[in-house]
């Protein structure tokens, strides 16, 4: 085990970092943790392994968390290798998940600012008896984004 191991960010790659910081602002109240990034050069070059990477971005403050919770990055590399839209069933990261207090309201807020719907609103019961209910979203660079709302 890692001693002392403590989660710090989740990194989303932009085809345009500030649209899509700023829907992240606008939708969720995600708050950008200055300074802004820039990286290039023989570092960067060696860590990504991309010839000629440049890196811009931010990353945002979740909410929920304060100070000095977990953050989104979101970065924009000079040169993007598109593999088109993310799949809910593709190995790897699928989504990001953000616990809403209503799923149907925060689906309308979501898609009046540019996102659109994956699939239905369902609700689930677990094990315990608990009873959540979600959707997936998808943000308008595609990435997939859950809402979900819990009761017991």
């Amino acid at each position: 085990m890692i001693e002392n191991a403590k989660f710090v960010h989740t990194n989303l790659i932009a085809r345009n970092w500030r649209g899509l910081a700023k829907f992240y602002e606008d939708v969720f109240g995600a708050i950008p943790i200055p300074p802004q990034r820039d990286y290039f050069g023989n570092a960067i070059e060696a860590a990504t392994v991309v010839k000629g990477a440049r890196i811009q971005g931010a990353h945002l403050q979740l909410p929920g968390f304060g100070n000095d919770g977990p953050t989104l990055e979101i970065f924009e590399y000079n040169e993007i290798e598109d593999k088109g839209l993310p799949q809910i069933n593709q190995p790897g990261f699928a989504h990001i998940a953000f616990q809403v207090d209503f799923v149907n309201d925060a689906i309308e807020e979501f898609l009046s600012h540019g996102g659109s719907q994956l699939g239905e609103s369902v609700t689930l019961t677990i094990a315990n008896g608990a009873q959540v209910t979600l959707a997936y979203m998808r943000d308008p660079e595609g990435n997939i984004v859950e809402l979900q709302s819990w009761t017991s």
